[in-house]
This record gives structure tokens, C-alpha cells and sequence, in this order.
């Protein structure tokens, strides 16, 4: 199957890719090696915050999510990375046991002005739970490369 480029993108198409489920065990080691806070590595800890309870750093959010992505979606395509992240967003807790989707919103297309080569998709990707709940949700450009190498779209 061949790979996705730029032109094949339209505007306020939608994905699904998934569905992953978050364990106890891997929010706990994610946190003991890169986030170390109570509520991250406790349940009791976790009780005492706004959280209520144990949840995933929204840095682990954001690791899954990208490997949801990468699987689903980037690997799938003609990616030629991406230039940042505009907004990632921590909605909700991430519970231990919860089975999570990205659902992936294509917001704009836009051609490079500077390389013809180039495309960049907007898109806002959201992990979500089986009730549809977003738990996190990033907005980021992505550049993908044209099929039609420097034709004005």
C-alpha cells in the first residue's frame, strides 16, 4: 500500500486509531523514570491532589499519543517530521485500566512557501476514552510530502 502525501488530506476529515490500554504498572515505571510527583507513583498520594486519585503524567499522555500517532497515522504517510507543537492540552486524569483512542481532526492543508516539496496538514489529535471523553488533546502542523512537487494548490 502506498504511502499518504499531501494532496490526499482534506480539511475536517476525521480518524480513529487505537484502542490502547494504560496499565497501572507502565503509569507507575513511566513516572518513577521521567516524573517523579506522588500523584504519578501512588495511589494514596494521588488522593490527596485535584486528581483524586493515581493517574499518568501528562507527559506519558503525550508519549502514548505520539506512539497511537506514529502507528495509526504518520507511519502511513509521507512525514517529513513537524516543525513543533502549537497547544497540547491535559483535559482529564488518566486512569489506570482505561482504554484509550486517538481520534485525529485534519484542521487545514497549506502548500510550503518556501519548499515546494512541502505541505503542512493541521491537525488536532485527541486521546479519548471508550465514553469519548478527550483526556488530552494536542494541535500540531505536520509537513508531509506533495505528490505534485511544486504545483500551487
Amino acid at each position: 500500500m502506498s504511502k499518504r502525501h499531501w494532496e490526499d488530506f482534506a480539511p475536517g476529515s476525521v480518524a480513529i486509531y487505537g484502542p490502547r490500554l494504560v496499565t497501572r504498572e507502565e503509569i507507575i515505571a513511566f513516572a518513577a523514570e521521567f516524573d517523579p510527583q506522588p500523584m504519578h507513583l501512588d495511589e494514596a498520594a494521588g488522593q490527596a491532589t485535584l486528581l483524586g486519585g493515581l493517574a499518568a503524567s501528562g507527559w506519558h499522555s503525550c508519549c502514548l499519543l505520539m506512539r497511537m500517532i506514529a502507528d495509526g497515522f504518520v507511519n502511513q504517510t509521507k512525514s517529513m517530521g513537524a516543525p513543533g507543537v502549537e497547544e497540547i492540552r491535559w483535559l482529564e486524569p488518566l486512569r489506570p485500566g482505561t482504554r484509550v483512542w486517538v481520534r485525529t481532526t485534519v484542521l487545514e492543508t497549506r502548500a510550503s512557501n518556501s519548499r515546494p516539496q512541502v505541505g503542512f496538514v493541521k491537525c488536532r489529535f485527541e486521546m479519548i476514552d471508550a465514553y469519548g471523553t478527550v483526556l488530552t488533546s494536542l494541535v500540531s502542523p505536520l509537513m508531509i510530502e506533495r505528490r505534485a512537487t511544486g504545483a500551487r494548490q
